[in-house]
């Protein structure tokens, strides 16, 4: 038992440490920091001219309702697209070919990136919270919503990240991940009652949009942060929370049982000669 679960162990803590380092890269990066900045701007400068916007039918100001509904859709985003992008440019680059090369090289490969993509929400967070704290009032009604962060997150991380992994598992190449991704995934968010209600919608546009995590990441969000009569502005007028709970949970029970399968595929078929191609086509796109 020992010697072949130890393998296993060193090839996890061998992909936590490369999940480590290349966050720290990462936030050394200045590419990456101009993202986190920009993001953080951009959002924290809409919730400041709509400060005194209230929201119809409740003494709300809009920063409060919108914020976690924004989180969320950034949580779900972040989490889908990042890993799409990673897994399909380590594909064409032969990175993922010379993990498969090594004993449990994989599993090391997946659980640094596993790391990295959960790491990386921090920073886009951090440049969210802070500001919108200090420039605004009433955004936390609760202290106990950060008990409820605790378990949306890391919830919602598992429910969506097996989604992007799958996409970049699947795309022929880099480019197709915008089409098979980027695309459907802004869909969903803009069906998910992020920047207006969603019964606003038509009322099959409303049972598609709570089938993904997206809808149900931002509802556990604004559970969080707004007090409970906020609820009312809801479908049924309540959190849902055991819904939500549920319907991540088996998001992530079904990425759990999926996604490895997908990857084991997808590296049996891979070789250096779909390497060399992908460099190549990679190339003739570049020019």
């Amino acid at each position: 038992m020992t010697s072949a679960s130890s393998p296993t162990r060193n090839a996890i803590r061998l992909g936590l440490r490369r999940g480590w380092t290349e966050f720290g890269q990462s936030i050394s990066s200045t590419q990456d920091q101009g993202f986190y900045l920009f993001t953080g701007a951009a959002t924290v400068g809409y919730l400041f001219l709509r400060r005194d916007t209230e929201v119809e039918g409740t003494d709300l100001l809009l920063p409060s309702v919108a914020l976690p509904s924004i989180l969320g859709a950034l949580i779900a985003f972040g989490v889908i697209i990042g890993p799409a992008y990673a897994l399909a440019m380590e594909k064409e680059d032969g990175t993922l070919l010379r993990h498969k090369a090594v004993p449990h090289g994989l599993q090391g490969y997946f659980t640094g990136q596993l790391l990295f993509q959960s790491l990386s929400l921090l920073p886009q967070m951090v440049v969210i919270l802070v500001p919108s704290f200090l420039l605004f009032d009433d955004l936390m009604a609760d202290p106990s919503g950060w008990l409820t962060i605790a378990w949306v997150i890391p919830l919602g991380l598992l429910a969506t990240m097996p989604i992007g992994m799958v996409i970049g598992a699947l795309v022929p190449s880099t480019q197709k991940v915008g089409t098979w991704g980027m695309l459907p995934v802004l869909v969903l968010t803009g069906i998910s009652g992020i920047f207006y209600p969603i019964q606003a919608l038509w009322g099959w546009v409303q049972v598609v949009a709570q089938v993904f995590p997206t809808y149900w990441i931002a509802l556990g969000m604004r559970s969080a942060f707004l007090p409970d009569e906020a609820a009312a502005l809801e479908v049924t007028g309540s959190w849902r929370t055991t819904e939500t709970v549920v319907v991540l949970g088996i998001w992530a029970l079904a990425g759990a049982l999926v996604t490895p399968r997908v990857l084991r595929r997808m590296a049996r078929r891979q070789t250096g000669s779909q390497v060399e191609a992908a460099r190549e086509a990679s190339l003739q796109w570049v020019r």
